[in-house]
């Protein structure tokens, strides 16, 4: 199920060494090619970690290779431990941003959940799993609060958004508030935070090898609480998941409403982690079987339903509906006229994308990249769609990427749509924040995309790109514009993710085994790519 971690490949001298200069360039190359037949004996994931990190103030990484740093990665690190925030003397996370220009303050002195993850990846990259661990042990005893919204309760196994840790200096006590969108705008509950909390907790045991704390009964119980708001069965017809607008990293109404796809390649990639880490106990073995099924329902609906290229399009352009019974080519009964102008220009020959959201009647055709992204990483896309994703960034790199790393969406919400779906939202104006705005924070998740499909060159150009502003900018939350030439009209200053997502693109282009942190394996079950019914193409 889980991947092969190249570090012991390159570190230990009885195996073969990886020569990435040979015959084809690493670019050519995507990771798991160059490690089929030097990975067969590594059958458990648990044998697989990083080791020997270091816990200087730089990154290993730099140290080990030649080549001199950049100078922004210094300021990087010196600027990331700045926002850490301590507990009772231990760190406990980061806070979202340092931003002490900011009149308001709101929200953006807590440490969020899906915030952290790449703080975190920075730290266990460098070897300083530590701060990890207390953050994974902090959140997991917050999900056992009770949580209730105007005398309604939550879900038992919900996990904070965002949580503040409050000092007495009198009493020389500290307390932690948690917010499980009772203080949010718009009063969402995040949805991806127990996802992200599961992919964490597999990094982090992958990283230091220390199966241990994933093993306590406390985090097995954590992950089947979350599993179990997930895997319940309802009256959906879908194996995806049904979400409310703003539950996501875009957290205000952008008219994801349904089942978007950074949710669903969040949570298959989730179901995945969780499935290499839960015991095989009468409890676990129940949820085991829950996951291996919803699985493979979710990767055909995915693979099937939310893939967009230039054939499929064409396809449904010529769609015909009010189809009935199961033979049905329309499924979903969408009407060709509500697909929009601008994706027949948008769309390549080569190349192609998952879709945004897909409800009866609608599809929703815009890029949305986390989603792209995660669904690489975790194999929700299979090898031949990964590449399609690639191929679309490089064909379309103006319009994705631009200036600045990179469009959270494609394209924006202008005029009457945007005060429809929005409700007329003065912080999601168009080509701002959720709506089209550039984030540098997903530069992590494009590189560790472009390690996975062996196509570098991308993940250099945008670091380039970065390295050009970031720091200069002072490490801005997001970034206005078509190109991402502004700094956000609204943005923060010294935006922590910003900072880490920097780090963390950095050393996993320096050493590629890190992406086994983050990364999947495909599972040999699920391949090759099950196909549509008869019906689907007649």
């Amino acid at each position: 199920m889980d991947d092969y971690d190249l570090s012991k490949l390159l570190d230990k001298p009885d195996k073969p060494r990886l020569n990435i200069e040979r015959q084809r360039s690493f670019d050519e190359r995507s990771l798991s090619e160059l490690s089929i037949g030097l990975s067969r004996a590594l059958d458990a994931y648990e044998t697989a970690y990083s080791p020997g990190r270091s816990a200087l103030d730089t990154p290993v990484s730099s140290a080990r290779n030649s080549f001199e740093p950049h100078p922004m990665v210094a300021d990087a690190w010196e600027a990331l431990r700045r926002s850490l925030v301590f507990f009772r003397d231990q760190p406990v996370g980061t806070i979202a941003a340092y931003d002490h220009a900011s009149e308001e303050v709101l929200n953006y002195d807590q440490v969020f959940v899906r915030d952290f993850v790449p703080s975190a990846l920075a730290f266990l990259m460098n070897g300083e799993p530590e701060i990890v661990k207390n953050f994974l042990l902090k959140t997991l005893q917050l999900q056992g609060w009770e949580k209730r919204i105007d005398r309604f309760k939550l879900g038992e196994g919900a996990m904070p958004a965002s949580f503040k840790v409050l000092h007495d200096p009198d009493r020389k006590t500290d307390t932690i508030v948690a917010d499980f969108g009772e203080s949010a705008i718009g009063r969402v509950a995040p949805v991806d935070s127990g996802f992200w909390w599961i992919i964490l907790l597999r990094a982090y045991t992958k990283s230091t090898g220390d199966l241990s704390l994933a093993e306590t009964p406390e985090c097995q119980k954590g992950m089947r609480l979350i599993l179990s708001l997930c895997l319940s069965e309802g009256f959906d017809t879908f194996p995806t998941l049904l979400c409310a607008d703003g539950c996501s990293m875009i957290d205000r109404r952008m008219g994801i409403y349904g089942y978007p796809i950074e949710i669903q390649a969040l949570f298959f990639m989730a179901l995945r982690c969780a499935l290499v880490m839960l015991k095989h106990d009468t409890e676990g073995k129940e949820f085991i079987e829950r996951i291996v099924k919803r699985l493979h329902a979710l990767s055909f609906h995915m693979r099937s339903y939310f893939w967009l290229d230039f054939q499929q399009l064409n396809d449904i352009y010529r769609y015909k509906t009010e189809e009935y019974s199961h033979t049905a080519v329309n499924k979903f009964n969408v009407i060709p006229d509500s697909i929009s102008d601008w994706v027949f220009d948008f769309m390549p020959t080569r190349g192609g994308y998952f879709i945004g959201n897909v409800s009866p009647a609608r599809m929703d055709m815009r890029w949305f990249a986390l989603g792209n992204c995660v669904a690489i990483l975790s194999c929700l896309a299979t090898a031949e769609q990964a590449a399609a994703i690639m191929d679309l960034i490089e064909a379309r790199w103006e319009e994705l990427v631009g200036e600045m790393p990179m469009k959270i969406c494609y394209p924006a919400i202008e005029s009457h749509e945007w005060r429809i779906v929005t409700g007329c939202d003065p912080k999601n104006t168009r080509w701002s924040y959720h709506n089209g705005g550039s984030w540098p924070v997903l530069l992590w998740l494009l590189t560790a995309a472009c390690i996975k499909t062996g196509r570098i060159q991308i993940a250099r150009r945008a670091i380039d790109l970065a390295e050009s502003r970031l720091l200069k900018d002072s490490w801005p939350e997001y970034y206005d514009g078509k190109l991402g030439r502004y700094i956000g009209k609204q943005a923060r200053k010294f935006q922590t993710w910003s900072i880490a997502g920097y780090l963390v693109a950095k050393m996993m282009l320096e050493d590629p085994s890190h992406l086994g942190m983050i990364s999947l394996e495909e599972d040999k079950q699920m391949k090759p790519l099950i196909k549509r019914s008869s019906s689907w193409t007649c």
